[in-house]
């Protein structure tokens, strides 16, 4: 789990910043302080680092433009940065570094720095290299007298590498689960040198699966829909095709996904039931979502989604995704679009409910409703987050730059470090309508 993301000269943030991540982390600012970068930085950060790949920033639902739309500009005579820094913390245990510079018009990675204790390995590549051979690097340059690892035999002192080599090569096939070390095989002296010998691919950084990245759900809900249709998207067009398809073939996790989702309903006030009415037998024949209310005595009759309020259709994509994805970590953006304060509040519930040391939320949002929720189910137990489990990040605005407050919660869900403009409008706002 990133338990910290560092940032320095990516779009608004200037200086080097480190904000605090948890199982549960609340993006919180007004308009166009760059909570939306943020969230599309962190993407980029997963694909770097699990997943070997060049990370894409015009992919949806974050397009950040070109280089000269992402690296920080300041005007005048500082022009725009010719690099930016990222990385992030993993499980207090890795660091993750990496440098972006320019590429043809994107962003390329011309850098990466993965540490362990005092340990460290460094990739520098130049813009040809990283293009035709990114992904299967072998060859690693070590600066000889900062490199270095643990004496087995004396385990209070650190031996520079440099006395052997000043360049390590691993090469699977000739050494297999060995060091080759400038043509003499070198064999690591402890377990905490292990993660060196598979830079590519080590233990901690295993994920084979990519973050989910939603957007606000935008989608419009129809009368009917068409199965054939199931192509995946940030904004859950595809989400009907998907219950349908998972109905239709009797799948076992149907009933439980079903289930979890018709109790989230109930609780937010906004459906008791949901359904599947098809239109033939086949799986290909068109199908409507239909919904029911239930009454204090009696249930209502199952209505169309599109005959209900918007919110239902808009909400159902973001419950879904949560309650049936297993992504390690969702990103994603104002998922209370068109909620009531009352299903805000049971999204709120949601988030801790879902959130844990496997599976990472962060979530942008304006809502006060989901942060209070969020203070008063921790205050009351309601789930098994703590409060050192919840990290609000409040975005300010500074002239040309924003700043990332890190902000937490105490036992009984009071906010903790606040800086003094953290909900002043709010507070202006009650005086004024108190006469204060």
């Amino acid at each position: 789990m990133m338990k910290r993301i560092v940032v320095e000269n990516f779009r608004c943030f200037h200086e080097r910043q480190e904000p605090r991540m948890a199982p549960l982390t609340l993006l919180v600012g007004e308009n166009s302080t760059g909570k939306t970068s943020f969230l599309a930085l962190t993407r980029a950060l997963w694909d770097v680092a699990f997943l070997q790949t060049v990370p894409n920033f015009k992919e949806e639902p974050y397009d950040l433009g070109s280089y000269d739309e992402i690296a920080h500009y300041r005007g005048g005579r500082s022009g725009r940065a010719p690099q930016f820094k990222a990385g992030f913390n993993l499980d207090d245990i890795y660091d993750f570094q990496v440098i972006f510079q320019r590429g043809k018009t994107a962003p390329i990675v011309a850098g990466r720095r993965l540490s362990h204790k005092e340990m460290w390995v460094e990739e520098q590549q130049n813009m040809s290299r990283l293009q035709d051979r990114y992904g299967k690097i072998r060859e690693w340059e070590i600066p000889s007298n900062r490199y270095m690892f643990y004496d087995s035999e004396a385990r209070d002192r650190l031996v520079p590498l440099g006395s052997l080599c000043n360049r390590i090569i691993w090469n699977s096939e000739e050494a297999g689960s060995e060091l080759k070390v400038s043509d003499r095989v070198f064999h690591p002296m402890t377990r905490d040198f292990f993660w060196v010998r598979r830079f590519e691919r080590p233990r901690a950084l295993s994920h084979t699966r990519r973050c989910y990245a939603g957007a606000p759900i935008r989608f419009k809900p129809r009368r009917t829909y068409d199965p054939s249709s199931q192509r995946q998207d940030p904004e859950g067009e595809y989400i009907p095709m998907l219950l349908a398809s998972m109905d239709f073939r009797g799948e076992k996790d149907w009933d439980r996904l079903k289930g979890a989702i018709e109790n989230f309903g109930k609780d937010a006030g906004l459906f008791g039931e949901l359904s599947i009415r098809r239109l033939g037998k086949k799986e290909t024949d068109p199908f409507q979502l239909q919904v029911r209310k239930f009454g204090s005595k009696s249930k209502g009759p199952m209505r169309n989604l599109i005959d209900v309020g918007y919110g239902v259709s808009q909400v159902l994509p973001v419950i879904t995704e949560l309650l049936r994805h297993d992504a390690p970590m969702f990103l994603m953006q104002q998922p209370e679009v068109h909620l009531h304060p009352r299903a805000q509040a049971a999204l709120g519930s949601q988030f801790c409910k879902i959130a844990g040391p496997k599976r990472q939320l962060v979530v942008e949002t304006h809502s006060d409703h989901i942060l209070d929720r969020v203070r008063m189910d921790i205050r009351d137990g309601k789930s098994e987050l703590k409060p050192e489990d919840v990290s609000i990040l409040y975005f300010e605005r500074k002239d040309l730059d924003a700043k990332i407050h890190s902000i937490g919660l105490d036992e009984e869900g009071n906010i903790l470090n606040a800086p003094p403009s953290y909900r002043k409008f709010f507070m202006e706002e009650v005086n004024r309508r108190l006469k204060l």
